[in-house]
């Protein structure tokens, strides 16, 4: 391989990787609220099982 060819692979690569470094820091907040949005979630589902697994716990607390 030419010397010539593998600079102009190495620039295309590094390219790339610098567009998904772009792309991923673009995305990562709305991936953190997601995230946390998804924990919320289910933390309710299980809160809401909890109460209907154990009929007594939910009338003693109310």
């Amino acid at each position: 391989m030419h010397p010539e060819t593998h600079l102009a692979l190495h620039r295309a690569r590094a390219a790339e990787l610098r567009a998904d470094a772009d792309a991923h820091r673009v995305a990562a907040p709305a991936r953190r609220r997601r995230d946390l949005r998804t924990r919320l979630g289910w933390t309710l589902v299980e809160v809401g099982l909890r109460l209907t697994a154990t009929p007594g716990t939910a009338a003693a607390a109310g």
